[in-house]
């Protein structure tokens, strides 16, 4: 392993040399290649690339959700691949929160009932205190016993950020977070993760294919057939889509989609 253990001490996420190929012989696709990197704690960052570059399966296996073929994978100082299946389903519980395009709630729960669900399912009594507190910093005080139905988009996903918080975990794992809201619903969520980072000290690793998202991340890390194509520090959303257009993410779509400004996909 490159470096020293003091070196990676910071590091919530580390991914060492990681391979994912998917099929046999003739046709396999190697979805990563070689990948190292390593993400720090109380960092934001966003992951980007062309189609098929990489994306998803880095976010699946830094999450412990698929494996690599070879390589290693840590997470908050825990090495994933001696992990059987229920000790990674119970590491994912406790250590790690989703944010998905799709919100995930189950739509005969409440708020509350959909928030505290990780905490119930790892065996934990859900602390009045603690999650009142959580849904408040959502905004949704007023809507704790709403069902998801009752609920606009961006009002489900911050109920999906809630639940990502809850348990206070070490990392959480966001999977075109904004990708299903408005502009300025995916803004207000944007926010509110930006906030987790700065005043929770949370870790957030976003997938994302709008550079406007990606523009409230501390880092973009670019992929390219899956392997790591550079990376842009303090970004905003024109160096975004001009480093994107580089790799030839989008070929002819027009500009004003590639800086966000057109409607979110």
């Amino acid at each position: 392993m490159n470096g020293t253990p003091h070196q990676h001490a910071q590091e919530v996420v580390r991914l060492e040399s990681v391979r994912k190929i998917y099929g046999r012989s003739k046709n396999q696709v190697t979805a990563l290649d070689g990948v190292t990197i390593g993400l720090h704690r109380g960092s934001f960052t966003a992951v980007m690339g062309p189609s098929g570059s990489g994306k998803s399966t880095f976010l699946h296996c830094a999450a412990g959700l698929d494996q690599p073929t070879s390589g290693s994978v840590l997470l908050d100082g825990t090495d994933l691949a001696p992990l059987k299946e229920r000790e990674l389903t119970k590491l994912r519980r406790e250590r790690i929160g989703f944010i998905f395009q799709a919100f995930n709630l189950l739509p005969a729960l409440s708020v509350v009932d959909n928030v505290t669900l990780p905490l119930r399912l790892a065996g934990h009594r859900p602390r009045k205190a603690a999650v009142d507190e959580v849904i408040e910093r959502v905004g949704l005080a007023g809507r704790r016993n709403n069902r998801p139905g009752e609920l606009s988009g961006g009002q489900q996903q911050r109920v999906a950020i809630a639940r990502a918080l809850i348990t206070q975990p070490a990392v959480i794992f966001g999977d075109e977070p904004t990708g299903a809201l408005d502009t300025s619903t995916a803004r207000e969520v944007l926010r509110l993760l930006r906030e987790a980072v700065e005043f929770g000290g949370q870790t957030i690793v976003m997938v994302t294919h709008d550079p406007v998202a990606a523009s409230h991340a501390d880092r973009v890390l670019f992929l390219a057939d899956g392997r790591i194509a550079g990376s842009l520090e303090r970004p905003t959303a024109d160096l975004v889509a001009e480093r994107m257009t580089h790799l030839g993410a989008w070929g002819d779509e027009p500009a004003v989609s590639r800086t966000g400004r057109g409607r979110h996909q």
